[in-house]
């Protein structure tokens, strides 16, 4: 220890190695004094760090009352609001926050900060559902990171600028690097015109729509939107393996501005894919009221992703017995056999408005998750026409991409017929099915609830029934290369015809369909070996369960399992 006697250089001087910087006198100096002098007061907040927390402070809900108000005026969320109720606690870790608007031509850098914080654009990594896959039951944090991008309508109207462009990119390729889900907020104006900074003409050359494309397929995608959703905004959209979606949506590849400018006439936003629309065309996955639903939705469906579930319970599987009713010209419906069988309040539906001869949903069996695909008979009687078949196809890749089995509930006549099935390109459309039934290599298995008749039922089991794992059938079964009533009109034509009177016909005609419905109901099936077994159905849930637990645990390779996951 010491004080210092003389300082040997001064400021500018080139200081060299070995120079004498300065010269001590050695002498004892009070330790407290020493410790007096380097104690850091740990509250104080220096002047750099000062300036960053103020420029973050920008993009803060706080800090905005003006824009908050106008959009709690009009019944919807901030960004933040939707984000803080998405993730977990403090778990979220932003990227890219301090980044403005490209417009420092136009505008002055104190207004970029103060009116576009983030550039209309808020990302980044958190975790989703830790509640529901708590220590101990996921295999590790990692199972419930997601990647979260959301636009912020508060800040020109959620367009697309090059800035906006290049943190999408960021955070894509970190999904991409990382294998995580992606959870997308929508809402947006699309592209946006109005930058100056940048150095091209049209930005068509920008990464961030095949980014996202590679993403399909590879992690699942998530896609939400509450509002109005045009142009570039909605191409992300679309290509999200589920669309949900408020009832105050409109969705279109085009907004009011482009309509116009296009000389297709002048429409008010809302008249531009409104969900009574795009729910009915398919479009929209699940429509939900408002934005808190669709947080909570989009957390349900990540969950089935995040695996097997610890906590569940069972509805009593009797009933299962009783719904099918025994009178097969009697209806029923088929969603009270999948809310039934699976695990109570475990069954999300998709597509609900769409395709209503078929019916798609996750769903679990003892925590574990499932893929349900199951024909309504009370639609057309169950035949798959070219919207079931679009639905279920799609339905199918998504299940495989991500290595969720998937359980085939049939009750078909067949594949439907006649000359207006035929002009929606029905044989094209059917035979997905049978394409994208090859191609799976998740478990699959099938139980018939009652009819399983020609190609439909063999769609019904990826391609056939011994396709599968297992093809079941529960006591009301019945089976044949096509429905009773027209294998018995073609067949025996002739002999029908040749008899004269119309009562006599008729009761002919009946006791042939009898005739056939003992050959071709499930026991007569299943003493064939056509199929594996007839079943209590109260057993279902234990078949599934046995295939479940017997399949081997699919290998994890980085990449894609599958190209992708088609948008439609």
């Amino acid at each position: 220890s010491g004080v210092v006697q003389r300082i040997a250089v001064a400021p500018g001087d080139a200081v060299f190695e070995a120079a004498t910087l300065i010269v001590l006198e050695e002498q004892q100096v009070d330790a407290g004094e020493i410790a007096a002098a380097a104690q850091i007061d740990l509250d104080v907040i220096r002047p750099d760090l000062a300036e960053v927390f103020t420029r973050h402070g920008y993009g803060f809900d706080e800090n905005r009352p003006e824009a908050v108000a106008r959009r709690h005026s009009r019944a919807k969320r901030t960004a933040r609001e939707n984000l803080a109720h998405l993730v977990d606690g403090d778990s979220f870790v932003e990227w890219g926050p301090l980044v403005v608007a490209a417009q420092r031509k136009r505008r002055s850098i104190e207004d970029l900060i103060e009116k576009t914080p983030g550039d209309g654009l808020i990302g980044g990594i958190g975790s989703v559902n830790g509640d529901l896959f708590p220590e101990g039951v996921r295999r590790s944090e990692r199972d419930t990171q997601c990647v979260v991008v959301t636009y912020d309508y508060m800040v020109l109207a959620g367009t697309q600028g090059s800035q906006n462009h290049r943190k999408k990119d960021r955070l894509f390729e970190l999904a991409r690097d990382l294998e995580l889900p992606v959870i997308l907020f929508a809402e947006g104006g699309g592209g946006r015109p109005g930058d100056t900074d940048g150095i091209g003409v049209a930005g068509l050359d920008c990464l961030a729509f095949a980014l996202w494309g590679e993403l399909s397929g590879r992690v699942p995608l998530i896609g939400i939107n509450g509002g109005y959703c045009f142009a570039g905004n909605a191409a992300l959209l679309g290509c999200c393996d589920v669309i949900i979606a408020t009832e105050d949506s409109n969705v279109g590849m085009g907004g009011p501005a482009m309509i116009e400018g296009g000389g297709l006439g002048i429409y008010r936003p809302d008249e531009v894919g409104p969900v009574s629309e795009q729910v009915a065309n398919g479009v929209i996955d699940i429509l939900v009221k408002d934005e808190a639903e669709a947080v909570e939705v989009a957390k349900r469906y990540l969950s089935y992703f995040q695996g097997p579930t610890k906590d569940w319970e069972t509805h009593d599987q009797r009933r299962l017995r009783h719904i099918v009713p025994e009178n097969r010209l009697r209806i029923y419906d088929v969603r009270e056999v999948i809310d039934t069988m699976f695990d109570v309040d475990s069954v999300l539906e998709l597509r609900k408005g769409f395709g209503l001869g078929m019916i798609t949903a996750f769903a679990r069996i003892e925590g574990r998750p499932v893929g349900v695909i199951a024909n309504n008979p009370i639609h057309l009687a169950g035949a798959i026409d070219s919207d079931g078949a679009d639905k279920a196809s799609r339905f199918m890749q998504l299940c495989d991409a991500f290595n969720i089995p998937i359980v085939f509930l049939c009750d078909t006549p067949g594949i439907m017929v006649g000359p207006e099935a035929e002009k929606t390109a029905l044989v094209r459309h059917a035979s997905r099915m049978f394409v994208t039934g090859a191609g799976l290599d998740v478990p699959v298995c099938t139980i018939v609830l009652r009819k399983g008749y020609g190609l439909g039922a063999q769609a019904m089991a990826a391609g056939g029934f011994k396709s599968n794992l297992f093809t079941v059938s529960w006591p009301t079964g019945e089976f044949g290369g096509m429905g009773l009533e027209g294998a018995v009109k073609l067949g025996y034509r002739n002999e029908l015809a040749a008899i004269d009177d119309p009562a006599e016909r008729l009761e002919t005609f009946e006791q042939m369909v009898a005739r056939m419905y003992q050959v071709g109901k499930g026991v007569s099936m299943a003493d064939h070996f056509e199929i594996d077994d007839v079943i209590d159905p109260v057993t279902s849930r234990n078949w599934i369960r046995t295939v479940l637990v017997s399949a081997p645990e699919p290998a994890h390779n980085a990449g894609k399992k599958r190209p992708n996951v088609d948008t439609w």
